[in-house]
């Protein structure tokens, strides 16, 4: 039987203690490579894209959902580095959003070290890693959003389906404000109108259940 690859790993975590707990821990391990650990930083960033590992694991959510768009950054430059999450809460938004970042491993608080090792394990093998407790919630939100996909373009009106190509850009209401010369309370009432409409949570779900069109640009949404 052929030896399982070794899984190299870097920790990108704010907590020094939980760290260098990890670092011990997971050093013991013969096929666990720690390659790297650091607090988060655009400085870190670089380290990680330099040693190109292939897991990073924050214990933080934080990166995930900031301007940087960590996770589709380090897929970009590394392709195939998987990111999975430790320490967190038992929160089901949290854990939906991470995976729709792109967040392949989640495990929580009261994770114990073997069960954090079994995840990285599980990741480097292509395999995806929640808490029992959670899986049900993935599963629920998959099956609203189906229903919704191919029906997004038919419920906003036409000044809405405008807006979609920004959103996916990730702009602020005040930045489509100034693209459209529109005020800032004109976009934040049409983003409302759309959320509502769809039944999303956030901005972005309205771009994962709305199907671009191939051509054509904006329409005016005075």
């Amino acid at each position: 039987m052929e030896s399982q690859a070794t899984a190299e790993v870097f920790l990108l975590a704010d907590n020094r203690l939980l760290r260098e707990a990890l670092i011990r821990i997971l050093s013991k391990k013969t096929d666990i490579q720690v390659v790297g650990a650091a607090p988060y930083s655009a400085a870190t960033i670089e380290r990680i894209i330099a040693v190109r590992p292939k897991i990073v694991v924050l214990d933080s959510i934080a990166p995930v959902f900031s301007d940087a768009r960590l996770v589709s950054s380090l897929q970009a430059a590394i392709p195939g580095v998987r990111v999975a999450m430790i320490d967190m809460d038992l929160d089901q938004d949290t854990f939906l959003k991470a995976v729709g970042e792109g967040v392949v491993g989640y495990v929580l608080k009261d994770a114990s070290a073997t069960e954090v090792a079994a995840m990285i394990r599980a990741v480097a093998a292509g395999e995806a890693v929640c808490p029992p407790l959670l899986s049900m919630a993935l599963f629920q939100w998959v099956r609203r959003r189906r229903p919704c996909a191919g029906a997004a373009g038919r419920v906003l009106s036409r000044r809405e389906q405008g807006l979609v190509s920004l959103l996916r850009d990730r702009l602020t209401n005040k930045e489509i404000a100034v693209r459209l010369n529109l005020s800032e309370q004109t976009v934040k009432n049409h983003v409302h109108r759309m959320l509502r409409k769809i039944g999303a949570q956030d901005r972005m779900a309205i771009v994962e259940r709305y199907e671009l069109p191939d051509a054509g640009e904006n329409p005016s949404l005075r």
